[in-house]
């Protein structure tokens, strides 16, 4: 599902999740993975640039932490009202959402799905970050080969 949402859609979700409570952005995606079953997950450079663009807006505020450095986006009352605004667009999406995940999850449990996805990305954000050692990238097969073996042996 390469093109999950049209233009401005995620901005609506992202919108609507932070509404709900004040999220991080990684809680963000998780969210959306979750409501969708699995079978879309927006990648950190898809989120992130949203989030920036909502701040900008002005229907969303960071919130500072104690001795974190992650960014707690909050909305405000522009965001709500711009999230009232287009309720239809923002139902319709969901109710999308929703066929997506039960349609993605039929057979699959959603708590496998979810895991399975946090091992995605684990791994992605791992590569990200430059180049491994050799010892990183033995010890990285190793626990990939140890699940595995913990998988065939249930």
């Amino acid at each position: 599902m390469a093109r999950f949402f049209a233009h401005g859609d995620l901005r609506l979700v992202v919108l609507n999740l932070i509404a709900e409570k004040p999220r991080h952005g990684y809680e963000i995606i998780k969210a959306i993975e979750e409501r969708v079953g699995g079978a879309y997950s927006p990648s950190p450079g898809v989120i992130y640039p949203t989030l920036t663009l909502l701040e900008e807006l002005a229907y969303v505020t960071v919130q500072a932490e104690e001795g974190g450095s992650k960014k707690l986006y909050v909305i405000t009352p522009e965001g709500q009202a711009f999230m009232e605004a287009n309720r239809k667009t923002l139902d319709a999406l969901h109710a999308r959402m929703d066929d997506a995940g039960r349609t993605h999850s039929r057979g699959d449990a959603p708590q496998v799905v979810r895991a399975m996805e946090n091992l995605k990305m684990a791994l992605r954000l791992k590569f990200s970050r430059g180049p491994l050692s050799d010892d990183q990238v033995n010890a990285v097969a190793a626990a990939l080969d140890g699940a595995a073996t913990a998988i065939d042996k249930i």
